[in-house]
Formats: structure tokens, sequence, C-alpha cells
């Protein structure tokens, strides 16, 4: 049962495996590879939907004009502001905007990204996955006491 809420905070936008992990160390006291795997795996799982954001924002765009005006204000506004990061570091970009475990970052944002800037959902879900990793990692060295931040 905890692996289960592990999995599902992990898989909640914002909070993430940031949440899950500590979580599954300090409140159910799982195993650190535990706490580690099924924080990952739940991460993932925003990476699915990536192939869909084009599909669901047609639709509410051709459905309804304030989602329309939303999504070609977002849509443009991101590729305004971070366009050029993303060409400048190409596939490092997304793995840091996933990997630094900061609010408003981590998979749910990347897939989006992902989406936004075009990358093939294959590169998009390796490069992503690799920032979830990192992620973890982080985070888990955190929660232990063994990484601290200044």
């Amino acid at each position: 049962m905890a692996e289960l809420t592990i999995f599902l905070i992990a898989m909640s936008p914002i909070v993430e495996l940031r949440g899950a992990i500590p979580v599954a160390l300090g409140i159910y006291n799982l195993p650190v590879w535990s706490a580690f795997l099924f924080a990952v795996l739940g991460n993932l799982v925003p990476i699915l939907f990536i192939p869909f954001f084009g599909k669901i924002s047609s639709f509410l765009s051709s459905r309804f004009k304030i989602c329309d005006r939303f999504f070609t204000w977002l849509f443009e506004r991101t590729r305004r502001r971070h366009g050029k990061a993303f060409e400048t570091f190409k596939s490092l970009a997304l793995i840091i905007l996933v990997a630094i475990p900061l609010p408003f970052t981590g998979a749910w944002t990347g897939s989006i990204a992902a989406f936004v800037f075009g990358v093939p959902f294959k590169k998009a879900f390796l490069l992503i996955t690799a920032g979830v990793i990192i992620a973890a990692i982080i985070v888990t060295l955190l929660s232990l006491g063994i990484l601290s931040i200044l």
C-alpha cells in the first residue's frame, strides 16, 4: 500500500518525486531502493502523455475560445522565452529542466516542454527519464542527509 501511495504522489503534478521520496523515507520508512524505484516509476507516467498534449490542446481550442487563447498565449510565450535556451543546449536543456528538484520543474514540465518544442517522443522519453533519475538521486541524497543545500 505504501508503494502505491509513493507511486501516485510521484505521478502528481508539482509534487512529483520531490515529495514522494521524502514521504517514502520519512513517513513510510520504506527501504531506499523501494522509495527510489516507486518514485521514479510514478514520475515517468507523465511522459506517456506527450503524444496526447497536441490532441488535447487542439480539441479544447476548437471547442472553447478561452482555451484557444490560453494555449496560443502559453505556447508562444514559452517558445519566445525559452526557445533560445533549447536551441543552444538542445537535449541537455530538457534533462536539466527535469533534473533540478525545484517547484515547477520535473517530468510534467519537461513533457510539456518536449511537446511545445517538438522533441520526438522517443528522444523526449529518454531525456526526461535521464532527468527523472538525476532528480531522484539528488532528492534521495538530500532526504538521507548525505547532500545538503547550502
